[in-house]
């Protein structure tokens, strides 16, 4: 604090005029922080709030201890509590002009709030403010500089990008060794492997993709390091990839509630598929594998979950391409030009014979929705009342939906 102003105290009229307000202005300076940033408006709600709120309330406590205790903020003091969150925003690629830009409307709102709270005899406090809290500001703009500048230099560093090297060469069967020195990485000879996947962030702004999936990239290699033990191999990019994990010695592998964990920590809906234990050699088969089912779970409107092989062998063997599958989709072709018809041959296949039901949910009378299943079976020549053919339309109908073909020819059309 500068020797030629007088010394504020914590007990200053303008001090306790701002000190009711601080559960407000938590808040508040957070918003204008984010409101400085370019194309902020585009970041998930809440996407900086459980990181930077904690920090601000420390901060005030901060402060205000100090002016207790008649002192500034000491550098040391300011980098404790800046230095976790800038690692974090850093590890997301977010610019460090961003934060310095967020960090200055944060300061601007407060000095506006203590400016707007000062009354005239004030005068001698408010200058007082003012420079500790540019003493302040400068001790951030420091840490937050340094920090980052430490992160950025890290970040990439040879031993992080050899792993997901180390973990794209093991999916592509190709050599390893040099690699998994490189990453100081003993290979185990059992792999179990997850294949992630998170509905895409799509926004305009290139810097709100970026950040989201860096900080999507972050959590979820925190959670798989978690589950290993170590540091997991993966080629998560924040949308789709697959994770390695040394096999257990215990079968029951802990995945079965990943994805819901996933989810609420991403605020996105997660699919992750086990594809269980599989030989280091045969992992790019079986990664291949995951990949395909991950997509599969995905296009059928899967809910989060972690989902197995025998969830899903059905759909997945249905949807192997050739001949039958193309045949399959061939079969709904006909009823491309009735809407209707496909919702009641939809509604009939969900509730199976409960034939009120699933006329309720298309809100028609049971007759008339027994006039439309006929009117199918005339279309296509399966009739959806018989199971057999009732179960080959079900099918049809999946097919149809994830792979339809490229051109119908549809002769009829009354």
């Amino acid at each position: 604090m500068s020797a030629a102003q007088p010394r504020l105290s914590v007990d200053a009229p303008i001090i306790n005029r701002l000190v009711p307000r601080l559960t407000d202005l938590m808040s508040e300076l957070l918003d204008a922080g984010i409101a400085a940033i370019p194309e902020a408006e585009g970041l998930p709600a809440g996407h900086f709030t459980d990181e930077v709120i904690p920090a601000i309330v420390a901060g005030a406590a901060l402060f205000l201890e100090a002016l207790d205790e008649g002192r500034a903020c000491t550098p040391e003091e300011v980098a404790e509590l800046m230095i976790p969150v800038v690692q974090r925003h850093a590890e997301d690629r977010i610019p460090l002009r961003v934060l310095i830009l967020a960090l200055f409307g944060s300061v601007r709102r407060l000095w506006a709030e203590a400016g707007a709270l000062a009354e005239p005899d004030d005068l001698p406090d408010l200058l007082a403010f003012s420079d500790l809290l540019l003493d302040l500001l400068t001790n951030v703009t420091v840490s937050i500089t340094e920090t980052h500048s430490d992160v950025e230099q890290s970040i990439y560093g040879s031993e992080r990008e050899a792993r997901r090297l180390l973990c794209a060469a093991l999916l592509r069967g190709a050599e390893t060794a040099e690699l998994a020195a490189r990453a100081d990485i003993t290979l185990a000879d059992r792999y179990d492997i997850l294949a992630i996947q998170v509905v895409p962030f799509n926004q305009a702004g290139p810097m709100v993709d970026a950040v989201v999936a860096r900080r999507r990239i972050r959590l979820v290699q925190q959670a798989l390091d978690a589950l290993a033990g170590t540091t997991a191999l993966n080629t998560f990019d924040g949308t789709t990839g697959i994770a390695l994990l040394p096999s257990a010695a215990d079968p029951v592998a802990p995945y079965a509630e990943l994805a819901a964990a996933l989810a609420t920590r991403l605020g996105d809906a997660v699919v992750v598929i086990d594809a269980g234990s599989v030989p280091r050699s045969e992992l790019a088969a079986a990664a291949s594998e995951a990949a395909e089912l991950n997509d599969l779970a995905r296009a059928l409107g899967l809910p989060t979950g972690t989902y197995v092989l025998d969830d899903l062998m059905l759909e997945y063997q249905l949807t192997r391409p050739g001949r039958s599958r193309d045949r399959l989709a061939q079969c709904i072709v006909p009823l491309e030009p009735y809407p209707h018809l496909l919702e009641a041959l939809d509604a009939h296949i969900r509730h199976g014979s409960d034939r009120k039901a699933a006329a309720a949910e298309v809100h028609l009378h049971p007759n008339s929705f027994s006039y439309r299943l006929r009117r199918i079976a005339e279309l296509t020549g399966f009739d959806p009342a018989d199971p057999g053919e009732s179960r080959l339309l079900s099918a049809a109908l999946m097919v149809y939906r994830l792979h339809p073909p490229a051109a119908s020819a549809n002769t009829d059309s009354s």
